[in-house]
Formats: structure tokens, C-alpha cells, sequence
């Protein structure tokens, strides 16, 4: 059964999620501002609701939280913790009522973090920055039932090896309710599948794969190679993984993302298997209505409403 996930904001159905800036808020007096990051989280768990309620109604089986559903979170100066804000258990009720609807529709929740988040920095500071990070995103992940947070392994900072025995390290300090969320992704300029997939057995990670990056940064494995692989790193969970086309095509720059998926880039070794397939396609919930239509004979996910 294939799960196609969407990424955290809608195309053309009018959901959305607000955000803010710390430049605004930070010219609010302290009790304006309170109340204005207050309603900012209060309509963004409502928008969650609707998400949730389109996805199953759409045959979207997962859906990725945007990462700053509570913007400004762990900001230096503007970041707050939601129970002090006005109204702000009720605001976390709303939020785990999401994650129960979703749990009853038997819909999957993951949140993938901003770049920032590296915990293969030499620089102690971004590590702590990252990890709080995390930490915000696991809390939400435990209102919602989210069961995936999902990161890059970052830079290789002139010595792959070293930085990935920082991230080995780091991963030991890690809170329960983070670690057992963590999942390793490969990118498209630094780490390939070769690279992640022994660190991730070794530290019983999951391993996210992204076929469209490891198109842009090959490594001599074949998409079958890694998917079998992948597989056995989840531990028989559902493995969530990425698929997006190259918008200028095979021909130019590979990296950037189409508005929709070529049905040639979907791995014929996929079809068959129980997986979450995040779309990253500009076109949103209407690339995903596409690519359905084009999986002809592929059991697909379908709510239990």
C-alpha cells in the first residue's frame, strides 16, 4: 500500500498556515506580542484540523507539519513556551485533538526541520540551537502523534568522517522523545545513501530515502539497491521516502523541484511495497491528484472513515 504524503502547505485549497516575524513582534510590547503568537498557534492548529480533514477526504495518507506551526518557538529573543501564552492550554488541546483525528482517520504526521538544524556542526552553539529545535518539534510531534522528524545529515565541514562522529555523538545526548522520532535523510550535495546507510544500522536510525537527490549526487547503488536497504534500517515501521522531479529536467540543473512528478521518476521497486512517499512537487495537493492517476494498478492508501 503506497501512502502519498503531502508537505506542508496547500497549492490552491485555501488552507494555510500563518507565520510572523521577529522584527514585527519584537516592536509589540510584551503582552501584544503574547497575544499575538497566540492567535497565530490558535488558527494554525485549526488550519492543522483542515489539513487533516482534506488529506483523508483526498486520499492523502500523510501529511508533513510545517516546522514553524508555532513560529518564532525557540527564537533568542521572541520565543516563548505555548502554556504561557493567553489561552494557551486550550491552544495545545486544539493540537492534540488534531493528532487524535488523525489517528482515527489513520492518517501519518511527520515533520522534516529547517536546514539550520545540523547536529554535525563543529560549532557547539548551532548544535544547541538544533537541538531545541528538535525538542519544540518532538513536544508538537507528541501532541499530534507525529512518529517522523526527519533531518539532512549537514555539512561535511572538510572531513565526512569527523562530522559524522559528531552526529554519533550527539545522538547519545539526544531526549527519548526526540531520538525515537529521528530519521536521516540523504541529500543532494553532501550525503549519499552509501555514506548514511552503514551510520544508520550502526545507530538504528531510520534512513529517509530521497531518490531525487540521489539522482543530483549519485554513488554507484541503484535506486533497487537503496531501496531494499532503506527498508531494513525502519525495523518494520513504514518507511516514509522523498520523490520529486528535477524542474528543468535530466538536462539542467537537477536540483530544483518540478511543479509536478514525471511518472518515469516513481521507482518501479516501489509500487509493490507498504510505504509513506512524501511529494515534494511545487503543485502541491494538485501534483499528488496527478500522480495518483498516473500509479495505475497501485493499491493506494484510502482513509478508515
Amino acid at each position: 500500500m503506497i501512502r502519498l504524503g503531502l508537505c506542508c502547505k496547500f497549492n490552491t485549497e485555501p488552507i494555510a498556515f500563518r507565520s510572523a516575524t521577529a522584527l514585527h513582534l519584537m516592536k509589540l510590547s510584551p503582552s501584544a506580542r503574547a497575544e499575538k503568537l497566540a492567535a497565530i498557534c490558535r488558527d494554525n492548529a485549526a488550519a492543522l484540523r483542515r489539513a487533516i480533514e482534506y488529506c483523508a477526504a483526498n486520499g492523502i495518507g500523510d501529511f508533513r507539519i510545517n516546522s514553524q506551526v508555532l513560529p518564532l518557538k525557540t527564537h533568542p529573543a521572541a520565543g516563548y513556551d505555548l502554556r504561557d501564552l493567553p489561552g494557551g492550554p486550550s491552544i495545545i488541546e486544539d493540537f492534540k485533538n488534531c493528532g487524535a483525528l488523525a489517528k482515527k482517520l489513520g492518517l501519518r504526521l511527520t515533520f522534516h526541520p529547517d536546514q539550520f538544524v545540523l547536529l554535525s556542526s563543529p560549532s557547539e552553539k548551532v548544535t544547541r540551537s538544533s537541538i531545541e529545535e528538535l525538542e519544540y518539534q518532538s513536544e508538537v510531534a507528541g501532541w499530534t502523534g507525529a512518529d517522523v522528524i526527519n533531518i539532512h545529515g549537514g555539512g561535511a565541514y572538510g572531513d565526512k568522517a569527523a562530522a559524522l562522529k559528531r552526529l554519533a555523538a550527539v545522538l547519545k545526548k539526544l531526549p527519548a522523545a526526540v531520538r525515537s522520532r529521528l530519521t536521516l535523510e540523504n541529500d543532494d550535495r553532501t550525503y549519499t545513501p552509501v555514506d548514511l546507510l552503514p551510520f544508520c544500522l550502526d545507530h538504528k536510525i531510520p534512513f529517509v530515502y530521497d531518490v531525487h537527490h540521489h539522482r543530483c549526487l549519485p554513488d554507484g547503488l541503484s535506486a533497487e539497491e537503496v531501496t531494499l536497504r532503506a527498508v531494513k534500517t525502519w525495523g518494520g515501521r513504514e518507511p516514509v521516502f522523498h520523490l520529486s522531479s528535477p524542474k528543468y529536467g535530466r538536462e539542467g540543473d537537477p536540483r530544483p523541484h518540478h511543479d509536478f512528478i514525471n511518472i518515469k521518476d516513481f521507482p518501479s521497486c516501489w509500487k509493490k511495497l507498504d510505504i509513506t512517499i512524501e511529494v515534494e512537487a511545487k503543485a502541491k495537493e494538485d501534483a499528488i491528484k496527478r500522480l495518483a492517476a498516473g500509479l495505475k494498478g497501485v493499491k493506494l492508501w484510502k482513509s478508515r472513515k
